[in-house]
């Protein structure tokens, strides 16, 4: 297939429209994973009739990830073969409203492609509920919307701000009549964001709405932030509180589309966004010249990147999906696949043994709903059924045990002193039969 490069990179990688069906001429690009994510705002009411053909070519082409279908349009992100993911993509794009999908590509690390096929030993497999690389997992979802802002009338097709290439960024926000706003997630913006924008700290992009509503009704918007901090001093009409100018930003872009046109319904007036998103601008703009200040959140493996999209300093706390730092690490909160300061007081004691039982099936086979799903792997003919694993581990003085180990202990105690009566007992038979029997006789 041809591709040509298009649009701007997003929530996770470079962008591509499908021209043609002609092959590559190289066979180790062919065969080489990537993840691509796209979306396209369109009017798709008959969305419903494309899940099922479009999960069978995934299926069939091995492609993994997670499709959001909506009368709004279409959202993805998915990995495999360049070739698979040309065809997927190609095949969404046969019908019309969805032609000029707005992509971005990223290429996989070993490990992700290992987690892509099920053979890691290092690394839980769920970065996110749609995690592109589950192995030979694919998800296609009917939903309300691409984007879940919880107004479905709120549509960028009729109206959406205006796009504002990474070259051009800094000066825009760099106008004082300009109030920039991170359209993102306080766990998003917790590890980076522009300078001096405005942190709405919402848990979720359904919030935002009400966040406007309150932002520009009853407080000034320039200096606040999630910890607070003294208000400006309150004017009396609410289009004096409006901003002359909002310059608005998220990963890929895709919020922004739909936070812009629910503004301009508000009657705002001057609504900008920029195009691309932040990994957009990331890897575009120079560090020297760059106005972004720590680390960009990403929905994938990588957890975070930093300038020229290079691997961030971040990883993933697994219990709650929320990027973790160094020093997050250290706290006596974090657990490895359990918790971490910001989740470990929200979960009670049976969600946290939950995630340590999960923990321990992955350690022991390496994956979880992986190609032998649960049953004794193929692959590894020297390793122990899992009550033994379990057994051993129980008796091991270096780790604690776990109600499962006791479990899996008492079972096989019992099964050997079952098994040792089991062989004894003819033996005391005939005993008591033949040989106690004799020795009266001879008396």
């Amino acid at each position: 297939m041809t591709i040509t490069k298009c649009f701007s990179r997003s929530a996770r990688t470079d962008p591509f429209i499908i021209t043609g069906t002609s092959g590559s001429n190289n066979p180790n690009l062919e065969s080489t994973l990537v993840v691509v994510s796209f979306y396209k705002f369109a009017d798709f009411l008959d969305h419903a009739e494309m899940r099922k053909p479009l999960k069978e070519l995934c299926e069939e082409l091995r492609v993994s990830g997670g499709i959001i279908l909506a009368p709004e349009g279409i959202n993805g992100s998915i990995c495999g073969t360049r070739e698979s993911v040309e065809k997927v993509l190609g095949f969404i794009q046969t019908d019309d409203r969805l032609k000029g999908l707005r992509q971005v590509e990223s290429p996989v690390s070993p490990e992700e492609e290992a987690i892509h096929h099920g053979h890691t030993s290092s690394s839980p497999l769920a970065a996110g509920e749609d995690a592109p690389f589950r192995w030979d997992h694919v998800r296609v979802k009917l939903k309300k919307e691409i984007v879940t802002l919880g107004m479905p009338s709120v549509s960028p097709t009729e109206m959406v701000g205006k796009y504002v290439k990474p070259r051009e960024w800094n000066a825009l926000i760099s106008d004082p009549d300009t109030v920039v706003i991170d359209v993102r997630n306080n766990y998003e913006t917790r590890i980076g964001k522009f300078k001096g924008a405005v942190d709405p700290c919402t848990t979720a992009f359904r919030e935002f709405p009400s966040w406007v509503e309150d932002e520009f009704q009853h407080a000034e918007t320039d200096g606040v932030n999630c910890s607070g901090g003294s208000p400006g001093k309150e004017t009396k009409s609410r289009k004096a509180k409006m901003p002359q100018k909002v310059a608005m930003y998220c990963t890929g872009g895709i919020r922004c589309e739909k936070a812009s046109s629910f503004l301009l319904n508000k009657g705002f007036k001057e609504v900008y966004h920029l195009e691309g998103g932040i990994l957009k601008y990331l890897e575009e703009v120079p560090k020297s010249e760059s106005l972004w200040e720590g680390e960009c959140f990403v929905f994938d493996k990588r957890v975070s990147v930093e300038h020229g999209l290079e691997q961030g300093t971040f990883k993933l706390c697994y219990g709650c999906k929320q990027p973790v730092s160094g020093a997050d690490m250290e706290a006596s909160e974090w657990e490895y696949g359990v918790s971490c300061p910001y989740c470990y007081s929200s979960k009670s004691e049976e969600e946290k043994e939950r995630a340590r039982a999960r923990q321990r099936q992955f350690e022991t086979w390496g994956i979880i709903g992986g190609p032998d799903k649960g049953r004794r792997s193929a692959s590894k003919p020297d390793k122990l059924m899992a009550g033994e694993t379990a057994m051993f581990k129980f008796l091991s003085p270096r780790r604690r045990p776990q109600s499962t180990d006791i479990q899996a202990a008492a079972f096989w105690g019992v099964a050997a002193g079952s098994t040792a009566l089991w062989i004894v007992q003819p033996f005391d038979w005939i005993k008591k039969t033949f040989l106690e029997k004799e020795d009266s006789e001879g008396k």
